[in-house]
């Protein structure tokens, strides 16, 4: 614990030290950006050891910027001399290059001068051994929940610890560490000659706030078993409810639509949509960079500007697209502080859990799991392999797979009839299960 934090002040003296060589190199402004970490990765199978990984990795990059041109270079190696070679290699660059009136740092109005501690920094000392120990309860958990379980293709545990420092020649200097832990299973089921895989995993910033390993185990278990003599379907159209951990990814594509790069270069199914609604009414999305030991907290984005708690979405409507300096200039709008991307979305619930969201589906297809990438981000275009569940009069009837769900994310996002309050917390996008009124599914 103390190694990171000593080696996070001595990265941060030399960020300092570059910077104001830098300074002397008499270039407009130069940014230096260091994200280090460190830490074991275990994988076991089938109660045998396969891999135990030491990290520790982490390079840092320089961008300097001679009026409006910019050349950028990294180093892993961090003595001061040959930072210093990277610098004047960047600033090399940067006079070979032509200008680019967005290119440039962050406006210095913008930076984080100050910044408040998140509490993301809770390393574990843990050994090999005791890390073996994790992954193998986590695996025998699962292998030993029912006779169908045949198989395993291995359980991983993964503790890291480390940090991030940000400088530039506007006055920015700023570091904080972090942690996480993460611990994951897939197992195989088996039932006649059908075979099915499925898993579960947990991660968090403090190791006493992941899921017990047999508690894991066990429900990578039933995941599994719960897929086995799956259907086809044949094609139709009807209501469709993504379960919390699969709706995140229709948030990732609503990240996409909105973020600068995206908007500047057109290629948005959101072109044009700030101030006007692209949601049910009902919906709402919070975005709170500060929430203390969250997963997608901190204090400055990749820029060092401050990031500040905004509303996304609110009565459906679009508050904000995601902007970094650069996409600002280009949309002659100033930055939102989402280089590096966005920071612990909320996404507000206006239904009950999820047998209540199977019950309000009534009639139709529950996706648990979506493959491919058949997304046309310019037209939102969008049709994706998935497997789940079959539905009737509310109740799950059998699981189904090799289907093709279809629609139009703008018409999808209209479409959406209800979320639920069973919340996905293990990413950047806290959300229940989302219920689309209609989509078009396709199997036999």
């Amino acid at each position: 614990m103390s190694d990171i934090l000593q080696d996070m002040k001595a990265v941060e003296a030399l960020v300092a030290e570059g910077l104001d060589h830098a300074r002397k190199l008499g270039v407009t402004g130069a940014e230096m950006a260091i994200s280090r970490q460190t830490g074991i990765s275990v994988s076991t199978r089938l109660g045998e050891v396969e891999n135990i990984e030491f990290n520790k990795d982490g390079a840092l990059g320089l961008t300097v910027f001679r009026g409006k041109a910019k050349g950028s270079a990294s180093t892993s190696d961090l003595r001061p001399q040959a930072i210093r070679e990277a610098l004047e290699a960047a600033d090399r660059i940067a006079r070979l290059t032509s200008e680019d009136e967005a290119a440039g740092m962050a406006e210095p109005q913008m930076l984080a001068l100050d910044y408040p501690d998140l509490d993301l920094y809770h390393p574990a000392d843990l050994d090999p051994d005791q890390a073996i120990l994790l992954a193998k309860r986590c695996e025998e958990a699962a292998l030993a929940a029912d006779p169908r379980i045949t198989n395993s293709d291995g359980a991983s545990f993964a503790s890291h610890a480390g940090f991030k420092v940000y400088g530039n020649t506007a006055g920015m200097l700023g570091s904080y560490p972090s942690s996480r832990h993460s611990l994951s299973c897939v197992v195989i089921a088996k039932d006649g000659e059908q075979m099915e895989r499925d898993y579960d995993y947990s991660i968090a910033r403090r190791l006493g706030d992941l899921d017990d390993a047999a508690l894991l185990g066990q429900s990578a278990a039933r995941n599994t078993l719960a897929r086995l003599n799956a259907r086809k379907l044949g094609t139709m159209q009807v209501p469709v409810l993504f379960q919390a951990d699969v709706a995140t990814g229709l948030w990732g594509h609503l990240v996409g639509a909105i973020s600068g790069g995206s908007l500047y270069r057109r290629s948005s199914f959101l072109l044009d949509s700030l101030g006007t609604r692209i949601l049910p009414d009902f919906v709402e999305i919070l975005e709170d960079p500060h929430v203390l030991g969250a997963l997608a907290s901190t204090p400055f984005d990749s820029e060092g500007v401050r990031t500040l708690k905004r509303n996304i979405v609110e009565g459906g409507v679009l508050q904000t697209y995601l902007l970094t300096s650069y996409s600002g200039r280009r949309l002659g709008m100033q930055t939102t502080g989402h280089a590096g991307g966005i920071h612990n979305w909320y996404v507000k619930g206006n239904g009950d859990d999820f047998a209540a969201m199977v019950k309000r589906l009534d009639r139709g297809l529950v996706v648990t799991e979506l493959m491919g990438q058949g997304i046309n981000m310019v037209t939102g275009d969008y049709s994706r392999g998935a497997a789940g569940y079959w539905v009737e009069n509310g109740e799950i009837q059998y699981p189904v797979s090799e289907i093709t769900i279809a629609g139009n994310l703008k018409d999808m996002m209209m479409g959406i009839g209800a979320i639920g309050s069973d919340l996905e917390r293990r990413g950047g996008i806290h959300t229940g299960s989302v219920l689309i009124d209609r989509m078009t599914v396709a199997g036999d």
